[in-house]
C-alpha cells in the first residue's frame, strides 16, 4: 500500500535511504525537493555510484546544461531527480515532467514549509498545490528536526492529513552530555575552550554564528600553536571541500565552522561539539550537537554563553532576512546599473546601500535570494549576471516577512531560556520535539 508519509530523524542517520529505496522497488521517477543547491551535486554523485540513474536541476545549471537536463527528464531518463522548489514555477520543466510516470514525491527540509519552521521558504507552502498539480503522488516529507506544531503544519500544509504515517527516530540522544558555561568575553571564551580540547580528545566541531568571530578564534589558536582547520561560506568553495575532506579523514582534528558545517555530512566518530556564539534557535543547537556521537558511543557538548551573543543573534536575524523593500531595490538596482555593478561588485552596491556595518550582509543575501528564485543568473564572484525576471509577489511579501521576524525571535528566547533553566537541559529539549521523557543524568543540571 502506498501511503503518505512523515519521517523525522537526524541527519547521518539515514533519511535518504527512505526513498532510495523504493525509488528503486517502485520504478518510474522519485522526484526530491530540497533547498540546499550546496548539496544536490555530492548527493547524485552518491546515488550514481550505488547504480542509480540520478540528476538535479537548480540555479547553479547554466542553460544548456538545464536543457540537456530537460530533454533528459522528457525521455525518461532518471531514477531520480533532485529539484529546488522554485523550478515548479518553469513551464519547460513541468511540461518534460508530465511525460514521466511519477511514483513518489520525496520532500526534504520539509520544515521549510511551515511557518513556525525554523527555516521558512515561501516556494515550499506551494507544494501542496504542486502535489495536487501532480495528481497527489505518494509523498515523503523527510526533516532531521521538527516540533509537534510545524509537524502538523507539514502535514496540513500537503494535504496529506488522510493516512499519513509519521515515523519520528533519533529525538533521544541519551550518549550526548550537554553542559552550558555562563562566561564573559572573548578571552574567556578562549580560555575554556582550551581547557574542553585538552580533556576531550578526538575529531571536533567548534560553531561560530559569525565568521569574524571565528576568524578572530583562528588567529588566536594559531598564535598558541593549536592545530586546527576552518570552514565558512567566504572561504572559496574549493577550500571549503579540501578542509571538509580533511576533517571527515581525521582522528584528532579540530574545525572551526559555521552553521553551513554539517548539512549532509555524516562522520561517526566526533567527540566533541562546542558552541563558541549562541545559536539560533533549539533547533539548530539540538542538530548541530547531534553531529557528535553518531557511533553510539559518549559524545561531550558545551556552549559557551555570552548575554552579549543574545544581541549579535538579534543583528543576525535582522541581517540575515532582508526585509521586501530592500530586496526590491537592490534588484533594481542591478538592473538599472548594471555597467557600474560589473565594475564595481559589491561594493557599489554597499555604497549605494548607505550601510557599512560589517556584519551586515544584507547586500549577500540579498543577491543569494534573487539568483534562488531566479530573478538573475550568472556567476555573482565574476560580476558576470543577467537580469531574468522581477521577484515574484510572494517571495517579497511584507505580512509573510514580518511573520518570520516574529518566529525567529520567539525561537532565540525559546533558546535562551534553556540556557538559563536549572531543570533537565534534555528533558526541555525533548519536551520541545514533544518527546515527554524523565531527567536525563547526563547534563550539567543532573550532574550540579
Amino acid at each position: 500500500k502506498r501511503e503518505n508519509s512523515l519521517v523525522i530523524m537526524p541527519t547521518g542517520m539515514g533519511k535518504s535511504l527512505c526513498y532510495q529505496l523504493p525509488a528503486r522497488i517502485l520504478g518510474g521517477l522519485t522526484l526530491v525537493v530540497s533547498p540546499l543547491i550546496a548539496l544536490m551535486k555530492d548527493q547524485v554523485d552518491q546515488v550514481c555510484r550505488q547504480g542509480f540513474r540520478a540528476g538535479f536541476i537548480n540555479s547553479s545549471l547554466d542553460r544548456g546544461a538545464r536543457d540537456k537536463a530537460y530533454q533528459r527528464l522528457s525521455q525518461g531518463g532518471f531514477e531520480i531527480l533532485y529539484v529546488t522548489p522554485e523550478r515548479f514555477r518553469k513551464p519547460e520543466f513541468l511540461e518534460a515532467l508530465k511525460k514521466n510516470d511519477l511514483k513518489l514525491l520525496a520532500i526534504d527540509e520539509a520544515h521549510c514549509i511551515s511557518e513556525w519552521g525554523n527555516d521558512f521558504r515561501p516556494d515550499y507552502s506551494r507544494l501542496g498545490d504542486i502535489r495536487k498539480n501532480l495528481g497527489s503522488p505518494p509523498t515523503m516529507a523527510l526533516t532531521a528536526t521538527a516540533t509537534p506544531e510545524v509537524r502538523a503544519d507539514i502535514i496540513k500544509q500537503l494535504g496529506i492529513a488522510d493516512g499519513v504515517r509519521s515515523f519520528i527516530y533519533g529525538i533521544e540522544r541519551p550518549n550526548l552530555f550537554v553542559k552550558v558555561t555562563d562566561l564573559h568575553g572573548i578571552e574567556s571564551k578562549l580560555k575554556r575552550f582550551l581547557e574542553i580540547r585538552a580533556a576531550q580528545p578526538g575529531p571536533m566541531i567548534l560553531y561560530f554564528s559569525l565568521v569574524s568571530t571565528l576568524e578572530e578564534f583562528s588567529r588566536t589558536l594559531d598564535r598558541q600553536n593549536v592545530s586546527h582547520i576552518v570552514y565558512h561560506g567566504q572561504l572559496p568553495q574549493n577550500m571549503r571541500r579540501k578542509n571538509q575532506e580533511i576533517f571527515l579523514g581525521s582522528n584528532e582534528g579540530l574545525i572551526l565552522a559555521t552553521p553551513a558545517f554539517g548539512l549532509g555530512i555524516n562522520k561517526e566518530n566526533i567527540r566533541c561539539v562546542v558552541h563558541g556564539e549562541l545559536p539560533g534557535s533549539i533547533e539548530s543547537f539540538y542538530q548541530e550537537i547531534g553531529r557528535a556521537g553518531r557511533d553510539g558511543k559518549d559524545a561531550y557538548c558545551e556552549l559557551l554563553y555570552d548575554q552579549d551573543d543574545i544581541t549579535i543573534q538579534m543583528d543576525f536575524i535582522k541581517w540575515s532576512n532582508p526585509d521586501p523593500g530592500f530586496i526590491k531595490a537592490t534588484f533594481q538596482l542591478i538592473k538599472n546599473n548594471m555597467a557600474r555593478f560589473k565594475q564595481e561588485g559589491l561594493d557599489y552596491l554597499r555604497g549605494q546601500m548607505n550601510f557599512y556595518n560589517k556584519r551586515d550582509y544584507r547586500v549577500e543575501t540579498a543577491l543569494n535570494l534573487l539568483e534562488r528564485w531566479e530573478c538573475i543568473s550568472g556567476h555573482l564572484g565574476r560580476r558576470e549576471i543577467q537580469i531574468v525576471d522581477e521577484p515574484a509577489g510572494e517571495f517579497v511579501d511584507k505580512i509573510l516577512f514580518e511573520k518570520r521576524i516574529r518566529n525567529q525571535n520567539k525561537k532565540l528566547l525559546d533558546l535562551v531560556q534553556l540556557v538559563k533553566s536549572e531543570d533537565c537541559r534534555k528533558k526541555i529539549i525533548y519536551a520541545y520535539f514533544g518527546v515527554i521523557s524523565e531527567k536525563c543524568g547526563h547534563c550539567d543540571n543532573c550532574k550540579g
